[in-house]
This record gives C-alpha cells, structure tokens and sequence, in this order.
C-alpha cells in the first residue's frame, strides 16, 4: 500500500511522466488491438491481418501526441483527429487510431466548458463519422463507423462529468474555506468587543474609586494634626472605598475565569438598586449629590441597568474632579414611554466643558455604551456654569445587548 502511495505522489508531483506511461500503455492497447482478430475460427486470431507500415505509424504518432494533452489539450486533439481521420480513409484493415482521439476529447471536456465540449465533440464525431462512411473501405453501415459515435460520445460526456465534478468539490472547499474565514473573523470580533467592555468596566470602577480615595486622602493630610477624629472618618472612607474597588475588579477580572475555575465571590450586580450607596460615597467625599427618581419602579434589562448605574457613577466622578469646591449635583432617572433618560447635572465652575471632554476615556466610554444599547447620549456645560450627562436608554434592548451586558 506504501508502494501505492508513493507512485501516487510522485505521478502528481510529475504530471508529464504519468501522461508519459497513459501514452505507453494507449499505444501497446492499439498495437494489440490491430493484430488480434476476434473472429477468428478459434477464437482471437493473433496476426490473421497485420496492419500496413501507415497505421502502425499513425498508432506511433497519435500516442506521442497524448503526452502533451495537459499542456494543449485542443491541439492534441486536433492532431490525434488528424491521425484517426487519415486511418479512417486508408486503413485497411482498419487499425484503432481513433481511440487516442477519444482520450484526446475527454482532456479537453474535463478542462473546458460545457459549450466548448458540445461544439469541439460534435465537430469531431461528424468529421471522423462521415470520413469513415464516405470514403472509408468499408460499408458504410459497417459497426466499426457507428462505434466512432459511441466512443466520440462517451470520451466527451465521460470529461464532462469529471469536469463538473471537479468544480463541485472546488465549491465546497471554498465554501468551507470561506466559512472558516467568517468564524475566525467573528471570533477576533467577539474578543475585540469583549476587551472593550472589560476595559470599560475597569475604568468606571477605577476612575470612581481612586477619585474618591484622593479626595479622602487630601482631607486626611489637612486635618490630621488638627482634627483626628475628622481624619479617622477621613481613613475609614478611604479603607471603604479601597474595599468596594477590590471587590467590583475581583468581580470584573472574574469574567477572564475559565468555565472550570473555582466560582469567585459574588455580591449584588451593580445597577440602579444601590444608586442611593453611590450617591452617599459622593457625599461621604464631600460633594452634596440629590437623587429623583420617577421610573415607577421599571424592571431594567441587565445590561440597561448596568448602563445607567455607570453613566451616573462617571459623570459623578467627573463633577467630583472637575466642579471645584462647593459645587452640587443632582441624578434624575425618569420613564419616559419605552425609554429611561438619566441626567446628571453640577452647578460647579472649577473646570470648562471643553476641559472635561477633551481627554480621558470617561465620556468616550460612555458614549460606547448608550450606542451599543441603541441609545443617545447628550454632554455639555450648562447656561450658567455647570456640565450637564443626559442618557436616553431604551428598556427594551437587542438580544445580543441583552445578552452581553456593556
């Protein structure tokens, strides 16, 4: 079977020698052919009637031509038609030339069209047909010229089928090829998005955080020698706030986890359930923050929620950042028919509108998030002083939104 094998190989690796032997053994076929008489009185009669010096010359040069059949094929077949015609008309006793023709046909219908098939085998079985018929030595009835029918036809339908064949599999593998393009390039998507969410959360939950720890950390150094009590609260809200980022990045980095990895602690998902803890974080860092709420106690989708709890959370560690002292916020979540429009406002003047949207990634990450829940998102100073975040978030979201909180 390894012997198999290897010849196989090696006659693809070298085409022209394997057309090389299919010449050979075409040729001992018609020598064979032309020296044996079927109907003989026993049987096949070996050398009853030997072909002419012509024939044998014409088996000799319509096999040599088989050769290149791969590299032109319609030439080949012009050439074996040539040799099989002149047989045709002189060959007496008749001698197989035409079965090179056949071979030379089946080439040519198995690497070009079907109408190209059509045409060039119809040609050929006519011109050799008729030439037998007409000017052959035999009769024109006799089976030798009606069999040029049949062998003509089977040769082209034979290289049609392989054809067809051929390009039916060159489909499929280029079906298949293209399929495992798409999942290979859905699958660098789906990680693109997926880095782009964790990102996101790693950035509201750090952002918010860190900003109310240095806001902490500042009161500390002014009233430690002063006010120890008042830097105690300072420190106990700056532990706090070191706690609850420990615990939302242990949280999202368990998102990397894989399915069979120990379950890591859970606690409540954030969302507008705990906006009122939120807001009392800001106040514990020194910025007043009021909440009104008017959704009538909506039923967010997951990912909506989670939207809305982060939208705030950022534009609130904004204000705390940029308002200056003494400036105020207010977080309004209101139902508006199919929608939920969070707004958060602050009266502050420390920073300008242009200083809080020209770099940082918050209000970008923002913005990413309404638009993959098929939202809008408005920014900007208010008259007067102040920034002004307005989301409008629909209740009802997409499924793959749904089903992918961002």
């Amino acid at each position: 079977m390894s012997t198999l094998r290897r010849a196989r190989y090696q006659f693809k690796a070298h085409p022209l020698t394997l057309d090389a032997v299919i010449a050979a053994a075409v040729l001992l076929c018609m020598i064979s052919s032309a020296f044996a008489a079927p109907d003989g009185d026993h049987g096949v009669d070996w050398g009853a009637r030997p072909p002419g010096v012509v024939s044998l010359l014409l088996m000799v040069l319509a096999a040599a031509a088989l050769v290149l059949r791969r590299r032109s094929a319609l030439a080949v077949l012009a050439a074996t038609g040539t040799f099989a015609l002149i047989e045709c008309v002189t060959g007496d006793p008749r001698a197989p030339v035409a079965m090179t023709t056949v071979i030379a046909l089946y080439t040519v219908a198995s690497t070009t069209d079907r109408a190209t098939t059509w045409r060039v085998g119809l040609l050929t079985m006519t011109v050799l047909t008729a030439a037998a018929m007409l000017a052959g030595p035999l009769p024109w009835y006799a089976q030798e010229n009606v069999a040029l029918v049949a062998w003509t036809g089977i040769g082209a339908t034979a290289g049609d089928a392989v054809r067809s064949h051929r390009a039916f599999v060159q489909a499929i593998r280029e079906r298949a090829e293209r399929a495992e393009r798409t999942r290979e390039e859905e699958a660098r998507r789906r990680v693109a998005e997926e880095r782009l969410r964790i990102a996101r959360e790693l950035h509201d939950v750090v952002a918010h955080h860190i900003a109310l720890v240095n806001v902490q950390a500042g009161v500390v150094a002014h009233v430690m020698d002063r006010r120890p009590d008042q830097a105690k609260e300072a420190l106990a809200h700056v532990r706090e706030a070191s706690r609850s980022a420990l615990d939302e990045l242990r949280a999202t980095v368990g998102l990397l986890r894989q399915s069979d990895d120990p379950a890591a602690p859970t606690e409540p998902a954030s969302g507008l359930g705990r906006l009122d803890e939120l807001a009392g974080t800001f106040r514990n860092a020194g910025l007043p923050v009021q909440v009104a709420r008017a959704d009538q106690g909506t039923d967010l989708p997951a990912a909506v929620d989670l939207a809305a709890y982060r939208i705030v959370q950022e534009a609130l560690t904004n204000a705390q950042k940029h308002a200056g002292t003494g400036a105020k916020a207010e977080v309004s979540v209101v139902r508006v028919g199919p929608n939920i429009e969070v707004s958060v406002l602050d009266d502050g003047a420390g920073a300008t509108g242009a200083t809080r949207t020209g770099g940082g990634h918050g209000l970008l990450g923002m913005r990413e998030r309404v638009t993959a829940l098929g939202g809008t998102l408005t920014t900007g100073p208010r008259y007067g002083g102040g920034f002004r975040v307005h989301a409008i978030l629909p209740v009802q979201t997409r499924a793959g939104a749904e089903r992918k909180p961002v």
